[in-house]
């Protein structure tokens, strides 16, 4: 049966949202090839939304709260995919991915919360399986720099080499953005539900924490300090690690571990050689431990929340998504010891101004481009779902470059 959309934008009245709605808009415009529209809770401030973005007032406003369940239903079997920014997933998320998983309808996110994804993927795969919903997390900078440059350097290695890379470094050259309140708010509650259950700390710890059923070899401590002799840098943690590595081996293992069993991903930022760089990488590595011991802890989290850290619908202004930027390289080597790099970089602050693009192109790549051949209906990270496809359309679409550098 044809659906009235291609794709619903649900939060669109978010700050993320709203960027999406632009990239939507400015990209694809309203009654064309792409047919879309602006769900939220709030039929005036979609409109208010709508209005000051530009957009034809012909554009569709669907309204639905995230929490009623009934109005979700009947949401999500208008469209071919939703794209939700309503987080933190785990205390907004739930009821929005059942429905689409019950209903056979595509989905995507921006879930940066590996604790919410563990618990999701056992309880709806069945479903999504039987119904052909296609469920991809992290559809934003998180994972989708990362989980696609493994799969980039991995097709390259295959290309070159004949054999695939048995390590992979992913390593932050350069990141030009700031945070903004919705991923604060993610990021505490995630904190906020390690005090309620413990056993959420061995699940973050875990680089296998989202492949059930499979453990791989040890993996690197990305929480120091430390020279990496691949890329000949000091590197230090990079926050974003733990739920990157997490993507980057649920992808392996949703494809069939075609890298072998006892493939090592590494994830972390350059810091720089010689004493300069060691300097650095240890400043980090005490800033980052600190950071951790501050947001674990409830009173100095409180405080944190209400004096220094950004507010919910807070985020960089234009000007600063404009400028902002980033690369990550991707150094790798295969058992055998041949060695290559990969480039993954954007043109836009990585949190926001790429991030609306990325995941856009995700969701439209997900319902063009897939089939349910290719891609039949399952819990999936974007490189396995999408793989070669997507980084070719990111390429074309979404300001992202995908290259070889010389060693």
């Amino acid at each position: 049966m044809d659906k009235s959309f291609d794709l619903i934008v649900f939060g669109a009245t978010g700050f993320t949202g709203r960027l999406v709605a632009e990239y939507l808009n400015t990209t694809y415009g309203v009654g064309g090839a792409v047919r879309w529209a602006m769900a939220g809770r709030s039929p005036t401030k979609l409109a208010e939304i709508r209005d000051a973005l530009g957009i034809d007032p012909s554009l569709p406003l669907l309204v639905a709260d995230a929490s009623d369940s009934d109005a979700l239903a009947a949401l999500v079997k208008q469209t071919n995919v939703v794209l939700t920014t309503v987080g933190p997933y785990q205390l907004y998320g739930e009821p929005l991915i059942r429905a689409c998983a019950a209903a056979g309808t595509d989905y995507v996110d921006l879930c940066g919360e590996p604790g919410w994804m563990a618990q999701m993927i056992p309880q709806l795969q069945d479903t999504a399986h039987a119904s052909g919903a296609r469920i991809v997390f992290s559809c934003g900078f998180d994972s989708v720099p990362f989980d696609l440059g493994v799969v980039y350097a991995q097709h390259e290695a295959q290309q070159r080499f004949g054999s695939p890379l048995a390590r992979v470094h992913g390593r932050v050259k350069v990141m030009k953005g700031t945070f903004s309140g919705g991923t604060v708010a993610s990021m505490l509650a995630t904190m906020e539900a390690i005090g309620r259950n413990r056993a959420l700390v061995k699940t973050l710890g875990d680089p296998f924490a989202l492949t059930p059923g499979f453990r791989g070899p040890r993996q690197p401590n990305d929480n120091i300090a430390e020279y990496d002799e691949l890329a000949n840098n000091w590197t230090a943690p990079f926050v974003m690690a733990p739920i990157n590595t997490k993507n980057v081996h649920r992808s392996h293992f949703l494809l069939g571990h075609p890298w072998g069993k006892d493939f090592v991903y590494s994830e972390r930022m350059l810091t720089g050689d010689g004493t300069g760089g060691e300097k650095r990488a240890k400043k980090m590595a005490r800033s980052s431990k600190m950071q951790t011991m501050l947001l674990a802890f409830a009173p100095t989290r409180a405080l944190l929340r209400r004096f220094a850290l950004p507010k919910p619908g807070e985020g960089p202004n234009k000007d600063q998504r404009e400028k902002g930027r980033y690369e990550v390289l991707f150094f790798g080597e295969t058992a055998d010891g041949k060695k290559l790099t990969a480039s993954v970089a954007g043109d836009r602050d990585p949190g926001y101004g790429s991030t609306c693009k990325m995941i856009a192109e995700a969701a439209l790549c997900l319902v063009q481009d897939v089939d349910r051949k290719t891609t039949p209906g399952g819990v999936w990270t974007p490189g396995a779902a999408m793989g070669m496809t997507l980084v070719k359309r990111l390429q074309a679409k979404a300001g992202l470059t995908f290259k070889m550098l010389d060693r």
